[in-house]
């Protein structure tokens, strides 16, 4: 089974304000067998299955488990909405979990991943964030301090005008990265960006997490390679932000080389991914 919307499932089994693109590329003798599914969340500008940002990389993964590929509302097939919103994220996450699954999350989509495991850990079989954008936990980092003032400044500086074509060029080419083209998905995808509450601000109690028996993995790049500025205004607070992250719950902290883990670097994730989701679902 492959590529199916919440649509296409059985009756009662997504009745989600979402849509989830499953991947499940197991042979049929394997359904049923032991092994939690997953469930992914994209950061902004993009949606679930993107090549570009979002978890196209990850398809190997389906040939054990079911994938579970969420569009946060506004992206992707998701029903438009005026303001995304991380903790509504992490709603719409605690629905696709289910009686229990795996949890994945890049940037802002991480932020919503932490929300809902705090919510319901009863229900997370393992959490893995990649580059959480939640900045707050490391403010009392000096970068950390600076990205997040530079952050503020810039959402309250934005034009009403402002276009998605306009911030989608100026999101990507003040740091020095190429842009992406302007497809209508992508178009929609920086309107919805535009719109949504900053996820570096996200005030979340890490207590509970630190208190979670499952297992926890925070993963980084190491940013070489990466243009400067985008190295120094995100790279470096995303660092320091996963080593606070890690440290205060107890998680382990991989760093591989590159910016964006799941796409430079998938098959090296991918197997720490299984590596992670096989321990958990044997312990």
């Amino acid at each position: 089974m492959s590529g199916a919307s919440s649509s296409s499932q059985s009756p009662g089994e997504f009745r989600r304000p979402v849509h989830a693109t499953v991947w499940d590329d197991r042979p049929d003798s394997a359904e049923g067998a032991p092994g939690w599914p997953v469930v992914l969340v994209h950061s902004i500008l993009t949606w679930g299955t993107d090549p570009r940002y979002g978890f196209a990389a990850q398809r190997p993964l389906a040939a054990r488990r079911r994938l579970l590929l969420m569009d946060r509302r506004g992206y992707g097939r998701s029903p438009d909405i005026a303001r995304s919103d991380w903790a509504v994220d992490a709603e719409d996450i605690v629905g696709l979990l289910g009686t229990g699954a795996h949890l994945v999350g890049h940037a802002y989509g991480g932020v919503g991943a932490l929300a809902a495991a705090v919510r319901r850990p009863d229900l997370v079989r393992s959490l893995t964030l990649i580059q959480p954008g939640a900045l707050r936990p490391a403010r009392q980092h000096p970068v950390v301090a600076q990205a997040l003032a530079r952050a503020r400044a810039a959402t309250a500086a934005l034009p009403p005008d402002l276009t998605p074509a306009e911030f989608l060029r100026g999101a990507t080419e003040s740091v020095g990265m190429e842009t992406p083209e302007a497809t209508p998905e992508r178009l929609r995808a920086a309107a919805t960006t535009m719109a949504e509450l900053p996820c570096w601000d996200a005030d979340i109690d890490l207590d509970p997490l630190a208190r979670a028996a499952f297992p926890k993995l925070l993963v980084s790049g190491d940013w070489e390679g990466a243009p400067e500025p985008y190295r120094t205004y995100a790279g470096l607070p995303l660092i320091a932000c996963a080593e606070e992250i890690a440290r205060a719950t107890g998680a382990a902290h991989l760093v591989v080389p590159g910016y964006y883990p799941h796409t430079q670097q998938p098959e090296r994730l991918n197997a720490a991914l299984e590596e992670l989701w096989d321990a958990a679902d044997q312990g």
